[in-house]
């Protein structure tokens, strides 16, 4: 059909091209087809999969900096849609993006940068000084702690890097990801990209969320219990008796397992670079790996006897158990749902999906900018030193239209969290709810 010298389709045309293979998406009512994209997306294949032949404007705005409109053109296909209706929600999120732009705040990155990075220079001198120069128990083990906080703040550095240019290039910035990540944490940026891409994109999607899947040790809905398909791993993540028993005690596991979740994810950085998958920079990704399998068991190494090792592990690890707590607390009380995520109610996925941490200013750095969840995940490339001041902002945006925001303190996110776990422990552990009899762990994938 054309008017005005125009061609358009419906919504409902739109949705039949949602396929690796024919893949359409919309954005500001223009129809693109990036089904050759697919596989050249810096971002991945999962997120353009999960909003396949749908208008994806607000996603778009969200991960995209305006120079990415320009690289539109070549996939457009002529065609517009005709009935999209635009929600007065998506209307005030992509007003106040405009007036984020305008104002200059996703180029303004402050100091933070800095800041972060000669605190970890800091904090790993003094880690390598002191177990090399000391022979006291009690200093190796600070100096354990120590290297741990040093993880978390480098994690931090990763994550800012991959939503957003903290350096002055692009391979500049690829530069950073890799030493950060995979150097000094020995954890892949690759595999980071690729899982918490998915995450932003299906918030809290029990069967696309990959931070939400973590059968047979957590299950934060009862919903697992009926062997949900995962679509980011592509098997059945099943509820068998192991995970029936390991998921009907995990409010009491939860905390220990936090402190040596560090291991589940230096498995899944080798499953994924050693897997048939097609991984960016691959080899990239593997040398950064080996630099840190080469240092830190040399660290380890310079201690006297494997007793102050393994405490110097284990003081590396508990520490940076924190950062993997806060991750859950952001999420595992929130809502869940079943399904992909449509890209016509970003807004309220968002706030359905997340929870604040509330702290004082000065604590801001030890969270990394995170405890700001929701205004994150609205706005993934705007700089950590803004998202407090935006925080009323979105506040007034949630009341306005009805919507849940949550801030809870450091402690009531605790006893949200356990409650939400125990909750699903005590479903599990009624015998007449039938699972399969088949014994096998199916799931390594945990993500901490």
């Amino acid at each position: 059909m054309e008017e005005n010298n125009k061609k358009f389709i419906t919504v409902e045309e739109l949705k039949k091209h949602n396929k690796p293979e024919d893949l359409w998406i919309s954005v500001h009512g223009k129809v693109y087809n990036v089904t050759n994209w697919l596989k050249d997306h810096p971002g991945g294949d999962i997120p353009l999969l999960n909003l396949a032949g749908q208008d994806v404007t607000d996603a778009f705005i969200a991960f995209h900096p305006g120079r990415a409109w320009k690289y539109l053109d070549k996939f457009f296909t002529g065609y517009f849609v005709k009935d999209f209706h635009l929600s007065e929600v998506s209307k005030d999120y992509r007003r106040l993006a405009t007036d984020f732009t305008k104002a200059g705040l996703f180029d303004k990155k402050g100091h933070g940068v800095v800041c972060s990075l000669g605190l970890v220079t800091l904090m790993f001198s003094i880690c390598i000084y002191g177990v090399l120069c000391y022979k006291n128990l009690w200093i190796h083990i600070f100096c354990g702690a120590l290297l741990g906080f040093s993880w978390v703040q480098v994690t931090f550095l990763g994550h800012d890097s991959g939503h957003y240019q903290i350096m002055t290039s692009r391979g500049f910035n690829k530069l950073a990801q890799i030493l950060t990540g995979n150097c000094l944490t020995g954890i892949s940026i690759a595999w980071w990209k690729w899982t918490h891409n998915a995450h932003h994109v299906a918030c809290n999607s029990l069967d696309h969320d990959p931070d939400l899947q973590h059968l047979p040790v957590f299950a934060v809905s009862e919903r697992f219990f009926k062997s949900l398909t995962s679509k980011f791993y592509g098997r059945n993540l099943t509820f068998h008796p192991l995970a029936r028993f390991l998921v009907s005690y995990q409010h009491f596991t939860f905390y220990p397992i936090m402190m040596v979740g560090r291991v589940n994810l230096y498995l899944q950085t080798l499953f994924l670079l050693f897997s048939n998958r097609k991984v960016p920079d691959r080899g990239l990704n593997i040398l950064g790996i080996l630099v840190f399998w080469t240092w830190f068991p040399l660290l380890i190494s310079c201690l006297p006897n494997w007793q102050e090792r393994i405490l110097f592990v284990l003081a590396s690890f508990f520490v940076t158990s924190f950062q993997h707590l806060q991750f859950c607390l952001n999420h595992f009380s929130a809502n869940t749902y079943v399904g992909s995520p449509q890209g016509n109610d970003w807004f309220q996925k968002q706030t359905s999906g997340t929870i604040d941490i509330s702290c004082h200013s000065w604590m801001d750095w030890v969270y990394g900018g995170l405890q700001f969840q929701l205004e994150h995940h609205l706005f993934p490339r705007l700089p950590r030193c803004h998202l407090r001041k935006i925080s009323p902002l979105v506040q007034d945006l949630c009341k306005k239209h009805n919507l849940p925001y949550r801030s809870f303190g450091f402690y009531q996110a605790n006893l949200t969290t356990i409650k939400t776990l125990r909750t699903a422990a005590l479903l599990a552990r009624d015998l007449s709810n039938p699972v399969p009899k088949n014994l096998l762990w199916e799931a390594v994938n945990t993500h901490g």
